[in-house]
């Protein structure tokens, strides 16, 4: 077994006890030290709580045990100076003859010694600034997919540490306590740490990433339209503010989720005037893969060759699947090419009126399998969205995400829709240069519409809340 020796750093008594265990472990060779010294700040909340977790009773400094390696369970308390003293003199024939003046010197550098290694171990911790991750509804069934696709270092590069923060209300901070402890069991070597808050108020401390996955009751028997949307505009008055006070100014939001994403999104930007609105996408990617996955079981083919599958509009409402630009690669047919050798896949569906009645008639199938998804492939869609930011999305690929419009596309600005866009260099651009035929801009036209009226009820919703307040989000 091994003696464990702590106490305050600068405690005479701890010196004494330190200097014989010193000589005990020089001269017996089964006799071996593990010392622990506190600042005195912090030694009597320290011993409360070590004393606390073994069912000792100890009130001073030093305390000393033997920890059992062999057997297991907890140590077996040995007690105090005296009480060690004791000890060496029964099993060894050993006694300390050490003058209080030598005691007050190696007390005073214990102390020193304590101070210097405390002031290199937070030297150490200052290089380490892991990436910090917080996500808001944390309960969600998202969530607990979504912590090992972030850590496992896919997401952020191998060489990034990832602190995530879980938040959400007081009621749920059992089920956070769980995921918490999960996450700390698995060991992932990137996850600096992981912690869980039932705070607003300590909401988004130097937060690098936010991910929004709030959703609100969507049954039009239960409450209304307008009831839903001032639901959602209250979850963002509450965030945005938070947001401008505690995260950093680089700060980038990801709305989620299954009901109002785009919503979401705009509301954030607009009570938070100072968040960068190219720092606040939408997720559309579980439509998108979902879309690509049902042609690809139609065509019979992996679903990855499947590219440019664009979805328009409001995500988590009326949206639009655009299939006019969608290419196929490797696909098995009489014509052969190199592997980069794409296919216009509309040409290879012969089948136009399964694309307008199963998988374009609003998107019934589609829409009940996105709908339907208990967590996996909503975490996939943040996860690769937040890897694309930040590395880039494959070359020459176009991806779907709700951004701010600036009239793009003949799209009134001002509303978060849907469109394509790439990343590169840690930014995104919207594919512009995209041709669009006159059928898909009348399409976008009514997309358009419902977002609009979207925004004009949470403007009602905003003025009737805050009659003054509205006017920062009306421009």
């Amino acid at each position: 077994g091994v003696t464990v020796f702590t106490g305050r750093a600068n405690c005479l008594y701890y010196a004494k006890a330190e200097l014989l265990a010193d000589y005990l472990q020089a001269n017996l060779p089964h006799f071996r030290v593990h010392k622990i010294t506190q600042h005195p700040d912090k030694w009597e909340q320290w011993l409360h709580d070590i004393c606390e977790t073994n069912g000792w009773e100890h009130r001073q400094s030093p305390i000393i045990w033997r920890e059992l390696l062999d057997r297991g369970g907890k140590g077996l308390l040995l007690g105090g100076v005296n009480d060690f003293l004791e000890y060496a003199q029964r099993y060894y024939g050993i006694t300390s003859m050490m003058l209080s003046e030598e005691m007050l010197d190696i007390a005073e550098e214990n102390l020193q010694a304590h101070i210097e290694i405390e002031k290199e171990e937070e030297e150490i911790k200052s290089f380490i600034k892991p990436l910090q991750i917080w996500i808001t509804s944390a309960s969600a069934p998202i969530c607990y997919q979504l912590i090992p696709l972030l850590a496992n270092g896919e997401v952020f590069g191998m060489t990034t540490e990832i602190s995530i923060h879980l938040l959400d209300a007081d009621q749920f901070k059992e089920v956070l306590c769980g995921i918490v402890m999960e996450a700390e069991d698995m060991a992932f070597p990137l996850l600096h740490s992981i912690s869980e808050h039932t705070e607003i108020d300590e909401a988004f401390i130097q937060a690098d990433i936010i991910i929004v996955l709030d959703d609100i009751l969507l049954n039009r028997e239960v409450q209304s339209l307008e009831n839903s949307i001032r639901e959602v505009t209250e979850i963002c008055q509450v965030y945005a503010p938070l947001i401008e006070k505690n995260a950093k100014s680089e700060v980038r939001i990801i709305s989620s989720g299954k009901t109002f994403v785009n919503l979401k999104a705009m509301m954030i930007m607009a009570y938070g005037p100072s968040i960068k609105p190219e720092n606040v996408i939408a997720i559309a990617t579980s439509w998108e893969s979902a879309a690509k996955a049902m042609l690809a079981r139609k065509l019979n083919m992996g679903a990855a060759g499947v590219k440019d599958v664009i979805v328009w509009g409001n995500i988590t409402g009326c949206n639009y699947i655009d299939l006019s630009h969608a290419k196929l690669y490797g696909y098995d047919c009489a014509i052969w090419g190199p592997a980069n050798f794409p296919r216009p896949l509309l040409n290879m569906i012969y089948d136009s009126e399964w694309i307008h009645s199963e998988f374009l008639s609003a998107q019934s199938s589609l829409s009940s399998r996105v709908c339907q998804c208990v967590g996996m492939l909503p975490a996939h869609a943040v996860a690769t969205v937040l890897r694309y930011w930040y590395h880039g999305s494959p070359p020459g690929e176009i991806v779907s995400v709700g951004v701010l419009t600036e009239g793009q596309f003949c799209i009134p600005e001002g509303i978060v829709f849907s469109m394509p866009v790439r990343f590169q260099n840690g930014n995104w651009e919207v594919v512009t240069e995209l041709e669009i035929s006159e059928m898909t801009r009348e399409v976008l036209g009514r997309l358009a519409h419902e977002l609009v009226q979207e925004k004009l009820i949470a403007l009602k919703e905003i003025k009737e809340m805050h009659p003054y307040g509205a006017d920062k989000i009306t421009s």
